[in-house]
C-alpha cells in the first residue's frame, strides 16, 4: 500500500501515536465516525426488527401455519450464509462505506416494497420470502463491511469496548424491536411498521455519507481476481489454525446454542402462560444488554482466550441449568446468566480477530467466521423440533425409559424432553471448552500471531504461512 494509504489509515485511528496504535494508551476512545456508524447501524437494526416480528405476525396470521412462519426465519438466515465468502471478497476488494451503502439501499428497497404491496392489498406470501431473501442477501454483503470498517476506526485498545457496543445494538433488535411494533401495529399497520424500518434505513444511509473509511485496496499494483481472493482467504484461515479452531469452538457452541433458541418456548409453555412466556424472555434477554453495556465500559477480560473460554463455560452452565427445575424464576435466571456470559465471549472473539487479522483479509475472515457459526446453528434449527418430539419428549414421558431415572430428578411429562436436551446442550458445551482449551495452538493464539500493525496489505505469501504451519 502507498505511504499515503498508510497515513490515512494510522491517522483514522484515534488514540493512536504511531500507525495501527499503542497498547496500552491512555487517550484511547473511539472516533466521531465509529460512533456516527455505530448508531446508524443500531437505528437500523431496530428497525429491521420491527419488520420481521411483524411479518411474522401477518404470515401467522393469515395461514396459522408454524411451518410457514418458520419460513421466514429461514429466508432470512440461509441467503445470507450462501453469500457470505463472496461478500467478504467484496469487502476487501472496494470501499468498505460504499458497499455498506449499497447493501443499506438494497435492503431499505425491498422493505418499500413490502409496505407498497401491502397498501395496494396485494401482498402474497411469495413476495414477503422473495424480500426477506434479498434483504438477507444484502445484510449478508453489509455485515462483514461492517465488520472490517469497525477495525479501521477505533484503536486497537477499544476493540473489546467497540464490540460490546455492536453487540448492545444486536440486543436491541430482541428486546426492543418486538415491543415497538406490537405497540405500533394496531395504530398505524404493519405497512406503517415497515415505513418507519424503512427511516431506519435513511438514517443509516445519512451516517455512511457523512464518515469517511480509509481504503485497504492496495493502489499502483493489479489487483487479485474475484476467485483468486475468495480462495486466498480460506488458504489465509487455514493457514492460521488457532484462530481455525477458535471458530470450530464457536460454531459447536453455536449449535448448541441453537436448541435453546428453538426449543426454549415450548418447554416454559408445557408448564405455563404465553404471558409469562413473554416475561420471561424480556428479562432474560436483559443479560444481554447489562453484559453489552459491562463491556462496552469496562472492556474484555485482560487475557483474551482464557476469558472466552471461561465465559463459554458460564453461558454452557446456564444452559445446562435451564432444564433442571420446573419453574419460571430458576429458568428465568439460568436463561439471564446465559445471555451475560454472551457478550464477553463475542467480545473476546472478536478482539482476537481484530487484532490478528490483516486490515485487507478483514472483510472474509469476518465473513468465513459467520458462515461457519451461523451454519451450525441453522442445522440446530432445522434437527431441534424432530430430535425433540421424536426422541427426548417420548424418553421422559409417563412410562418412557428414562422416567424412572432421570424422571425421577427433573420430573416427567410434557416439556421434560426438551429439559433433558438443554442439559445435555450444556454439557456438550462444557466438553468442547475442555477439548479447544487442550489445542495448544488455539490456547496459545493471542501469544503466537502478532498483532498486526494497520499497514498490512493482502499477503503475498499466504501458500507459504499454510505450508510453514502444516
Amino acid at each position: 500500500m502507498p505511504d499515503a494509504s498508510k497515513r490515512a489509515d494510522s491517522a483514522a485511528r484515534p488514540g493512536s501515536p504511531v500507525k495501527g496504535g499503542g497498547q496500552g494508551e491512555a487517550t484511547a476512545k473511539p472516533s466521531k465516525d465509529f460512533i456516527r456508524l455505530w448508531l446508524g447501524q443500531v437505528i437500523s437494526v431496530a428497525g429491521s426488527g420491527m419488520t420481521g416480528f411483524a411479518l411474522g405476525v401477518l404470515v401467522f396470521q393469515q395461514t396459522g401455519s408454524a411451518t410457514l412462519f418458520a419460513m421466514i426465519t429461514v429466508c432470512t438466515t440461509l441467503p445470507g450464509i450462501l453469500i457470505a465468502p463472496f461478500a467478504g471478497v467484496v469487502a476487501d476488494r472496494h470501499s468498505r462505506r460504499m458497499v455498506m451503502i449499497l447493501a443499506d439501499s438494497g435492503s431499505a428497497l425491498a422493505t418499500l416494497s413490502v409496505a407498497f404491496l401491502i397498501w395496494l392489498g396485494q401482498l402474497e406470501l411469495w413476495h414477503i420470502y422473495v424480500a426477506m431473501s434479498f434483504s438477507s442477501i444484502c445484510s449478508g454483503i453489509q455485515v462483514p463491511a461492517y465488520q472490517a470498517a469497525v477495525t479501521q476506526l477505533v484503536p486497537k485498545q477499544f476493540y473489546a469496548q467497540a464490540s460490546g457496543m455492536l453487540q448492545m445494538g444486536r440486543g436491541m433488535q430482541y428486546i426492543l424491536s418486538p415491543v415497538l411494533a406490537g405497540l405500533l401495529i394496531g395504530p398505524i399497520g404493519i405497512h406503517g411498521v415497515m415505513l418507519i424500518d424503512f427511516a431506519t434505513f435513511l438514517c443509516a444511509l445519512v451516517a455512511l455519507l457523512i464518515i469517511k473509511i480509509p481504503s485497504v485496496v492496495a493502489e499502483g499494483k493489479e489487483r487479485p481476481g474475484f476467485i483468486e481472493q475468495l480462495v486466498a482467504g480460506i488458504r489465509y484461515l487455514l493457514a492460521r489454525p488457532g484462530l481455525f479452531g477458535l471458530a470450530g469452538v464457536a460454531a459447536v457452541g453455536n449449535f448448541m446454542v441453537g436448541f435453546l433458541i428453538v426449543l426454549v418456548a415450548p418447554m416454559i409453555l408445557s408448564f405455563t402462560s404465553a404471558t409469562t412466556l413473554g416475561i420471561m424472555n424480556s428479562v432474560a434477554a436483559g443479560g444481554m444488554m447489562v453484559g453489552s453495556i459491562v463491556v462496552s465500559v469496562r472492556g474484555a477480560p485482560g487475557k483474551l482466550v482464557p476469558g472466552m473460554f471461561g465465559f463459554m463455560l458460564l453461558g454452557g452452565i446456564g444452559i445446562a441449568f435451564m432444564g433442571v427445575w420446573e419453574h419460571p424464576v430458576p429458568i428465568t435466571a439460568a436463561c439471564f446468566v446465559f445471555f451475560l456470559a454472551m457478550p464477553f465471549v463475542n467480545a473476546c472473539q472478536e478482539t482476537i480477530w481484530r487484532k490478528k487479522v490483516e486490515y485487507a483479509m478483514q472483510g472474509r475472515m469476518f465473513s468465513l467466521l459467520r458462515m461457519i457459526i451461523t451454519s451450525a446453528t441453522v442445522v440446530a434449527y432445522v434437527i431441534a423440533g424432530p430430535l425433540a418430539d421424536r426422541v427426548f419428549e417420548p424418553l421422559m414421558a409417563p412410562g418412557g425409559r428414562l422416567a424412572g431415572s432421570v424422571g425421577q430428578v427433573i420430573g416427567v411429562g410434557p416439556g421434560r424432553g426438551i429439559a433433558v436436551l438443554f442439559i445435555l446442550a450444556g454439557l456438550a458445551i462444557l466438553g468442547i471448552c475442555a477439548i479447544g482449551y487442550a489445542i495448544p495452538r488455539v490456547r496459545r493464539v493471542d501469544e503466537e500471531l502478532p498483532d498486526v500493525t494497520g499497514d498490512d496489505v493482502e499477503p503475498a505469501d499466504i501458500g507459504e504461512g499454510m505450508a510453514m504451519a502444516l
